[in-house]
């Protein structure tokens, strides 16, 4: 147990034993995140509603928005990775954005609803899945490729998509999340969660209050409570674990192993010039670059699509099997490496993104056009279960199992 004192504005607790920040309060905690949230939702619909690049060759013009990749991804049968583009980039960037505006509306009313715990909830599980900063460097990257093919035009989207990137990010910053629960919190604000939590507190066995202490997954909130009791302060259910996390991560992660071989296989994409082309590898797509000249643009692509999956892999593999031998060795560090897996992982998303603006804009029969390849499908496969690999892993069973307790 670690008891938090009383913070000033902008004074930062971490823990004492990994270092995890445990809050970082705000001199301005609701106001400035909900006006930055409102400039979002304006810049968010000026993005998705113009253009991003627009390209010309032979006398010919093709533009692309957000839109346009799914669309061209979902017309040629690759309706999996359309479905992630679209995801990613539109659907929880949005939902994102409408339910922290909801939420900090929704608290300036003099009754606010109880939904807002649910939809504050979602902000946090959104998170990883919004990645706009990392379409913008697949754009980056898709421009660099195409400059050498044709004459390429940016759009207003790709200036108002930098500064909805760099406008959450703020938000994110300025937005004390405890401060937020707090103001959800009873006895000012009782909601049907809450009423439930303390119906459900009240008909557990005392032997069990006594037991435990849980610390909720939602809101953080530590409780004297049973699982599958309901948090007194958000209402959803209190857990001390996550159920059967080493055995589901085992499971994604090599399903994600078996997938990053067909990924590098077969082909992610096919360039035609003048009616000759050949299909494309990742790892070709590498080899492409540096024989352009472009070694940075290499170095990155390579370090996104081939080195983060591989280290990721590992990494993951590291702290399961340290978890499972329940070793003392470098608890701290190895709880650093989660966090670390945890973060990097969806860069990947980088080859997917730049794949889906190529495909978008460069179809101009056999004078120039580019076409996915089911290598695409299996890598975009590994970047998601990856993901949801470092999400079912409890960093918490590290210290459980080495017997460490709170020392």
């Amino acid at each position: 147990m670690q008891i938090l004192p009383a913070l000033a504005p902008g004074d930062r607790a971490v823990c004492l034993r990994c270092e995890a920040v445990l809050r970082h309060t705000r001199r301005d905690p609701l106001v400035l995140p909900l006006a930055l949230n409102i400039s979002a939702l304006i810049l968010f619909g000026v993005g998705v509603t113009t253009t991003l690049l627009s390209i010309g060759s032979g006398g010919q013009q093709r533009a692309a928005s957000l839109m346009t990749g799914p669309a061209e991804l979902e017309s040629y049968g690759l309706w999996e990775i359309s479905a992630v583009v679209l995801v990613t980039t539109i659907v929880a960037p949005l939902a994102r954005v409408l339910c922290m505006l909801a939420v900090l509306v929704g608290l300036r009313l003099k009754r606010p609803p109880a939904e807002l715990r649910t939809l504050f909830a979602w902000v946090e599980r959104l998170r990883p899945w919004s990645m706009i900063e990392i379409y913008l460097l697949g754009l980056f990257v898709a421009y660099t490729r195409l400059k050498g093919m044709a004459t390429v035009d940016i759009g207003p989207a790709v200036y108002a998509l930098g500064g909805l990137m760099i406008v959450m990010v703020l938000a994110d910053y300025t937005l004390d999340g405890e401060a937020v629960w707090e103001a959800m919190e009873p006895p000012n604000r009782r909601g049907r969660g809450t009423l439930r939590a303390d119906a459900a507190r009240k008909a557990a066995p005392a032997g069990n209050i006594r037991r435990w202490r849980i610390g909720c997954d939602t809101c953080g909130l530590v409780s004297r409570a049973a699982p599958g009791m309901r948090c007194t302060r958000c209402g959803f259910r209190l857990r001390d674990r996550r159920p059967a996390a080493v055995e589901r991560t085992w499971a994604l992660a090599l399903a994600a192993m078996v997938l990053y071989i067909p990924a590098n296989i077969y082909p992610v994409l096919t360039v035609v010039q003048l009616g000759a082309g050949q299909p494309s590898t990742i790892l070709g797509g590498v080899q492409e670059l540096i024989d352009a000249g472009m070694w940075p643009l290499a170095a990155l692509v390579f370090f996104a699509s081939v080195a983060v999956p591989v280290l990721k892999l590992a990494g993951l593999g590291i702290l399961l099997i340290s978890t499972q031998f329940g070793t003392r060795w470098r608890l701290r560090d190895r709880t650093v490496l989660y966090r670390i897996v945890d973060a990097v992982g969806r860069w990947s998303m980088i080859d997917v993104f730049m794949e889906s603006i190529l495909v978008a804009l460069v179809q101009f029969g056999q004078v120039a056009s580019i076409y996915p390849g089911p290598g695409a499908i299996a890598f975009a496969a590994v970047v998601i279960l990856t993901m949801l690999a470092a999400r079912a892993f409890d960093p918490r069973l590290m210290w459980d199992n080495s017997r460490i307790g709170t020392a």
